[in-house]
């Protein structure tokens, strides 16, 4: 109940675009290769933040 209002981190934050960016990259891998492989390009943006944002310990 007290977690009810608790705001979520960055990370968490940027772990649930991560997740989403590849879900969208495999259904666009589907039709579209070139698409797709863009979109995992973004994830691994996304996930290069996550690493920074761990390194400094937040």
């Amino acid at each position: 109940m007290f977690g009810l209002f608790k705001k979520k981190t960055e990370i968490e934050k940027l772990s649930e675009q991560y997740a989403q960016l590849m879900q969208e990259a495999h259904k666009l891998w589907q039709s579209n290769r070139a698409a797709g492989d863009r979109k995992v390009a973004e994830a691994e943006e996304v996930l290069k933040k996550i690493d920074v944002l761990k390194a400094k310990g937040e």
